[in-house]
């Protein structure tokens, strides 16, 4: 067995650093949101998609996928969201096993009205502290990460 490779105290400084953001801004996104539009995160989440699909209309999976959530958490979360007039469930006409989410009319001004205090508040917390050169070196570096997570996503199913 190898020796782990530990963090170094810089490793370590921009890995705690990293979480604390994460975290912070997660929470700052979830009670702008809940303020100001009486939206959730997870609601928030799939509009989002839904919002930008063609006739407001996505396959429950592909929305799934989109949001990097399991099956049951779409299911229930589209629930909630269906009981208060967000979105309507209907058959998907290619498969009887599939389901299809619709934005309504309901989903579709709550999106609309969430979504200009909600980009302000990413501004002002994610981009608004840097400067363009590093907003685009962050960028470059996500990409970079992202490339590295999809890879290595790839090779873990090949061998499955």
């Amino acid at each position: 067995m190898t020796e782990p490779r530990w963090l170094t105290e810089d490793e370590q400084h921009v890995w705690q650093a990293y979480l604390a953001l994460q975290r912070e801004l997660q929470g700052a996104q979830e009670r702008q949101l809940e303020r100001d539009s009486g939206l959730s995160t997870a609601d928030y989440t799939l509009l989002v998609p839904l919002s930008g699909a063609p006739d407001g209309l996505l396959r429950a999976r592909d929305l799934a996928r989109r949001a990097g959530w399991e099956r049951s958490r779409i299911s229930h979360q589209v629930s909630r969201m269906e009981k208060r007039g967000l979105v309507a469930r209907e058959e998907c006409p290619d498969d009887a096993r599939g389901s299809m989410v619709r934005l309504t009319e309901s989903g579709r001004a709550a999106i609309e009205a969430a979504a200009p205090d909600h980009v302000a508040t990413v501004r002002r917390y994610f981009f608004d502290p840097l400067s363009a050169e590093e907003t685009a070196q962050l960028g470059k570096l996500f990409d970079r990460m992202l490339a590295r997570l999809a890879l290595d996503s790839r090779d873990a199913q090949e061998i499955q």
